[in-house]
């Protein structure tokens, strides 16, 4: 009997039969004409990593059990101890915590670049310096990099650019396609989209380094496993719909947050009043995405009346899915930095990060006028 499915079926098997020994020997010989233990490859991860690898046009990926497993995966990929890396002060509070606690202990160095300044590197690179890790839209502040210009000024000066796309995903912005090294997601969030699935996918625009991504996936067990990859590959299928339809209403919701008294300011790359709005414009192709952040007043009291009375805005900290939900910078994401940091990068008690979902957006917009009232 023939099976044919339309869909890869999840192939829900830690390991693979092999009819003898030069069946084994194939395997060897020739790396990718067949599976033998999930951790070393799946059919599953294997298709994820391929679709992301596709998007973004790179020549090789891995997929990881996370996002942070991705970002670990693109660091060590480059670095080995005694190296130093350079990292946007504006990233994702992970990021930081691992640079900071693990990655230190491994002897690898950090040196935080500020936002201003990171197109001027010359004056932080060491001579161990390898890459610069940066986001394409910072977490949480929505600060958009100029991943031309950064490419370019790495390059210049011999480093790697190692860009997280989570925020914009491939649908707005493609980094290799603008000149960076590696881009790297995570899948937990609007790749997947759904909210059900952690994970994390790594591109290289080189082949060397994409073998590299695998052998570090392989040998610290990074591998995700075959339900999440299926359940993210299905997720992915609506990406290119799901991104307008955030962008469509996240620009519709700052621009109305504007006009609230409650709402200090408003952090969205698609308001003509952002910093790098032109920028945004033509890096994104017209999207913005679906992730603001606005400043309520600096007191707990009323950031917690705004969280119990919103509706359709659930305090679940992370984001991206297809349900609106709200998360808070300084008690979650950037929690671990210091209080100095934390003013540095505008991290203050009245700031509110946004994930806004695909709902109709009337619906949003009337629950977020009631809850500000």
């Amino acid at each position: 009997m023939h099976i044919h499915p339309k869909i890869t079926p999840i192939y829900q098997t830690s390991v693979f039969k092999f009819e003898d020994l030069n069946e084994l020997e194939l395997y060897f010989g020739e790396p990718g004409s067949r599976y033998l233990y999930s951790r070393n490859g799946n059919p599953n991860s294997d298709e994820l990593a391929e679709a992301v690898n596709r998007l973004e046009g790179g020549v090789g990926a891995v997929a990881t059990g996370s996002g942070m497993a991705a970002i670990f995966a693109a660091l060590l990929a480059f670095c080995q101890a005694g190296d130093h890396v350079l990292c946007a002060a504006d990233i994702y509070g992970g990021s930081s915590s691992l640079l900071n606690q693990e990655l230190s202990r491994m002897g690898i160095t950090v040196t935080y670049v500020p936002f201003e300044e990171l197109y001027a590197l010359d004056r932080f690179v060491q001579p161990t310096t390898r890459l610069l890790l940066c986001e394409t839209m910072s977490n949480p502040l929505l600060r958009v990099a100029d991943l031309r210009r950064l490419a370019d000024g790495c390059h210049g000066l011999g480093l790697k650019l190692v860009v997280d796309n989570t925020f914009a995903s491939p649908i707005i912005t493609r980094p290799l396609a603008l000149g960076a090294d590696v881009v790297l997601h995570s899948v937990t969030k609007y790749i997947s989209g759904h909210s059900d699935v952690t994970a994390g996918v790594t591109v290289a625009a080189d082949a060397a380094v994409a073998a590299r991504l695998k052998q570090v996936g392989v040998l610290y067990g990074l591998t995700l496993s075959p339900m999440e990859s299926w359940l993210a590959v299905r997720g992915l299928k609506t990406l290119h719909l799901r991104m307008p339809a955030h962008s469509h209403n996240a620009l519709a919701i700052a621009k109305f947050l504007q006009q609230q008294p409650a709402v200090r300011a408003v952090y969205y790359p698609g308001l003509p009043d952002h910093p790098q709005h032109v920028l945004a414009q033509e890096q994104g192709g017209g999207l913005f995405g679906g992730m603001m952040s606005i400043l309520l007043a600096d007191d707990a009291t009323v950031v917690n009346r705004f969280m119990q009375r919103s509706q359709r805005f659930p305090f679940a900290p992370s984001l991206a899915g297809v349900d609106s939900s709200l998360s808070y910078p300084l008690g979650t994401s950037h929690r671990y930095l210091t209080p100095e940091q934390q003013a540095e990068l505008g991290i203050t008690v009245g700031l509110v990060r946004l994930s806004v979902g695909i709902e109709p957006v009337e619906e949003l917009l009337a629950d977020l006028a009631q809850a500000l009232a």
